[in-house]
């Protein structure tokens, strides 16, 4: 059994938006933003957007949907506030906008997490899905966290799932 049950067989780039959600980061000290484009670029995507906006859920909201207009993002990666703390609203804002959710995502990134940070991985509140024709994924702050995300899900699945997403064939 190998990993991609779907190889591949266009490498179409993908156009991504990235949004870091937290009140402290800067692009300076944004290390999991940074590492989401970086990731992005060496998989041959575009980043065609990046931006640090506030944990505040009308904030979250008006950003997904005007990038989830623009003909210029095929992906939405968010990264930060899907823990519990009473501040962390991305989960909750991103679940309630979902036309199509991807339960699968947040399962199996719990899953992978707890082989690496143990019983913690509970509180990993990721998810994933199809917003305005637009898949989406919000990932934990934590550069462990989008690694994980990165390197396990998102980039061996995105150009299949958009795909689909356009084409409307698996």
């Amino acid at each position: 059994m190998g990993l991609t049950p779907h190889p591949d067989t266009v490498l179409m780039p993908l156009h991504c938006a990235v949004i870091t959600v937290s009140d402290t980061r800067t692009p300076e000290s944004d290390r999991s933003g940074q590492l989401i484009q970086q990731l992005l670029v060496e998989a041959a995507h575009q980043v065609t957007a990046y931006m640090i906006i506030q944990d505040e859920p009308a904030q979250i909201e008006q950003q997904l949907d005007l990038l989830g207009k623009r003909s210029d993002v095929d992906v939405l990666i968010l990264n930060g506030g899907t823990g519990i703390a009473p501040r962390d609203a991305t989960y909750d804002v991103v679940e309630g906008l979902l036309e199509k959710g991807l339960p699968g995502f947040g399962e199996v990134f719990r899953w992978l997490s707890y082989a690496e940070i143990g019983s913690r991985a509970i509180a990993s509140r990721a998810i994933a899905g199809v917003f305005q024709e637009t898949l989406i994924f919000s990932l934990p702050g934590s550069s462990n966290g989008v690694l994980l995300a990165m390197e396990k899900l998102i980039l061996p699945e995105i150009r299949h799932l958009v795909s689909q997403l356009k084409t409307g064939t698996s």
